[in-house]
């Protein structure tokens, strides 16, 4: 198994280590080490990185798995990562940040479905690279999510259509309501800041740049925005409002319905919006586009409640559960990478693990091998072919079935066949008039057919995924 080192700046971070192959060993293994930094590799006694997802800003995330929970769930370990020339007034606005991200988390990850749930929040202590000097760490770790981001999306599919815009306005303007509703500004909504799950759903990342509002009323901007989406106020300085992030998303939906960067569509002669020529959608919702646009933060919307009222009331919105539309989904899991801040997932669905090619190819000769020997059983039984095919055809299908749901799995694909053959071994009249020999034969044949079958399709698969 392949183990990735987490300190920064080291030569060599990829670690092999042959015995956490094995689930077993991985689970009760004390801790290892980097064979190139001595960098402990199993956070806080249970994380363990794969692969590196991404650096940015002032952190890098890493695929990991938590080997304290039942099949070795997957998670996203977030390490925080100064650079070097940062000020110590710098350092500390950045360690605030990323320790207000896991705040946040906290206390609304729990409570809402489409924002990030936290798993933990650790520092670790270690030896530095240099002689007598400690470093320490902090490391955030969320669920992982299998999707992509809309940045990347557009970037994949192209522009967004008016039933899209119209999904993505609704689903993250709810979540802005539950954000605001508690005291809470978001300050940096863009596409790559959105991500959409493989079933379609959407969740709003990155809360490293909240504003807490609750307890300061008049508390103003600390400078932290993405250039191009956030409003006037916000680029001065100045006090934030819920309708700062409702300029933003507004930003974001014309990005992703033309296809063009912010600054392509913003006119700094005249300084407004110049984006109607660019998209045909309806009347009612350019409207409304152009009102969360206003550069006067107490002109446009002031709640995210606001627009939602006024996609129903014009009649431009009917709301569509967002599983309806994922038109354009494209899953790539390596999403994360370009976003190593913003990667987080849902808490109410459980994670889907995917089957490895090993898994597969492992499960195409247990289906080969059991489905000969109970082809063979039924035959003696019945001795009629078309019975014999139809009902060796039903039970393979179920144990397929099976696999599919990881009912049946690891050894019990030794298992299941080795007490299908001790019972043909044992009854001769279920072999008919077959030695063990043959039966063996043809059990270990049907196994590397239905291997070979399952690879080719797989190899088709994969040529036709990269064409289309």
């Amino acid at each position: 198994m392949e183990v990735y080192c987490t300190r920064p700046r080291c030569p060599r971070p990829q670690n092999y280590f042959a015995d956490l192959d094995h689930q077993t060993t991985l689970k009760t293994a004390q801790q290892k080490y980097c064979t190139s930094c001595g960098m402990p590799l199993m956070l806080d006694g249970r994380y363990v990185p794969i692969k590196l997802l991404g650096r940015g800003g002032f952190g890098a995330a890493f695929l990991a798995y938590d080997r304290r929970i039942p099949g070795m769930r997957q998670c996203v370990v977030k390490q925080f990562q100064p650079t070097a020339n940062l000020t110590s007034t710098q350092m500390q606005l950045a360690q605030q940040l990323f320790e207000r991200e896991a705040e946040v988390l906290a206390q609304l990850g729990n409570e809402h479905d489409q924002i990030p749930d936290l798993f933990a929040f650790f520092p670790i202590t270690v030896q530095s690279l240099q002689p007598g000097q400690e470093d320490q760490f902090f490391y955030l770790v969320q669920e992982y999510i299998n999707g992509q981001n809309l940045e990347e999306e557009l970037v994949k599919t192209g522009k967004l259509s008016e039933q899209d815009i119209l999904l993505v306005l609704q689903e993250i303007l709810k979540v802005l309501k539950f954000v605001h509703d508690r005291g809470i500004i978001h300050r940096d909504i863009k596409p790559s800041n959105i991500m959409r799950r493989y079933d379609g759903k959407l969740f709003l990342l990155d809360f490293g740049a909240v504003k807490q509002i609750t307890n300061a009323p008049t508390g103003s901007s600390t400078g932290i925005y993405s250039m191009g989406f956030a409003p006037p106020e916000q680029m001065a300085g100045g006090q934030i409002f819920p309708s700062t992030d409702l300029y933003a998303l507004a930003v974001t939906v014309l990005t992703l319905l033309t296809g063009k960067e912010a600054i392509q569509l913003f006119d700094t002669y005249s300084n407004q919006w110049k984006w109607r020529t660019q998209a045909n959608i309806n009347p009612h919702l350019a409207d409304i586009l152009d009102k969360m646009l206003l550069p006067a933060a107490n002109q446009r919307f002031q709640s995210a409640q606001q627009v939602l009222d006024a996609l129903v009331e014009n009649n431009t919105a009917q709301f569509i559960p967002p599983t309806q539309i994922p038109s354009k989904l494209h899953v790539s899991a390596s999403s994360q990478a370009a976003q190593s801040s913003s990667t987080v997932i849902s808490p109410s669905l459980p994670n889907i693990r995917r089957f490895s090619t090993w898994e597969l190819l492992g499960g195409a000769a247990f289906s080969g091998f059991e489905g000969a020997l109970i082809a063979i059983a039924v035959f003696s039984l019945i001795n009629n072919p078309i019975i014999t095919l139809s009902v060796s055809c039903v039970i393979l299908g179920i144990l397929i079935f099976a696999q599919t749901k990881r009912w049946i799995e690891k050894l019990d694909l030794i298992i299941i066949p080795v007490i299908t053959f001790t019972i043909i071994f044992f009854l001769p009249f279920l072999r008919s008039e077959l030695g063990i020999q043959q039966v063996v034969i043809l059990a270990i044949a049907a196994a590397l057919v239905s291997i070979a079958v399952t690879a080719l399709f797989r190899i088709i698969y994969k040529l036709l995924s990269l064409i289309l």
